[in-house]
């Protein structure tokens, strides 16, 4: 509505400054999806890499897992936690994922989704570890991708371990891990506790230094030794 009394160079002006917030909103979103883009493919590269990166001897062990099994923010990927651990280790992880569909925003990489994929080649051990990007999660969403996955893992032996309390999320790891210690108790299958683990982080509170993904590695490695993995049998 034009009130009485606007000249026409006003009203010029105000349909010209709306249409520079209309373009400057329009060109803020298409940077924020091409970022996405952008992360989603550094993310499927970093995987790529990292899948390819066999590390050890002895029986085939499997890891399924986050940024923190790819070694995000490391110079040299294949110095992330699973090469600690004692055997042939191959790593299938996709930074960002999750038990949960949708704990990662670029597509169908959570754990349940690459799980076929990741034991394709055989396993002698399936160690799934992961959980701090379902923190914002509902739990609903994690006790599905749970719960999918084991269908997909059933006749393997699998372990699960479980997050630790990141500072960037500390406040949700309680509940995810509460969580998927009751999911896998209620499907038989060992769980890792590492709510107690002090590492050290990268700037942004949420990955591993070096020196972290190190003593994360062998902190889990000593408690794999004193489990026996089990196939998925829900009570």
């Amino acid at each position: 509505m034009v009130h009485r009394g606007s000249s026409p160079r006003r009203l010029m002006g105000a349909l010209a400054a709306a249409l520079l917030c209309a373009t400057l909103l329009g060109y803020g979103m298409a940077d924020h999806a091409d970022a996405g883009v952008k992360r989603c493919e550094r993310h499927r590269v970093d995987a790529a890499d990292r899948a390819r990166t066999v590390t050890g001897s002895g029986e085939r062990i499997v890891v399924i897992g986050d940024s923190w099994s790819v070694g995000l923010g490391l110079d040299d990927l294949a110095g992330s936690w699973p090469s600690r651990l004692d055997g042939e280790v191959h790593v299938a992880g996709f930074s960002g994922s999750g038990f949960s569909a949708w704990a990662s925003g670029c597509g169908r990489v959570s754990f349940a989704d690459r799980a076929a994929d990741a034991v394709a080649g055989g396993a002698d051990v399936v160690v799934v570890e992961g959980g701090l990007n379902d923190f914002d999660q509902p739990n609903a969403a994690t006790d599905a991708g749970f719960r999918r996955l084991m269908e997909v893992l059933a006749g393997q032996r699998v372990v699960v371990v479980g997050p630790v309390p990141a500072p960037a999320r500390e406040g949700a790891v309680r509940r995810v891990d509460l969580l998927l210690a009751e999911l896998s108790t209620e499907y038989r299958v060992p769980y890792v506790t590492t709510t107690d683990l002090d590492l050290a982080y990268l700037g942004d509170g949420l990955h591993l230094t070096e020196g972290g993904h190190r003593e994360f590695g062998d902190a889990v490695a000593e408690r794999l030794a004193t489990l026996t993995p089990s196939r998925p049998r829900p009570m």
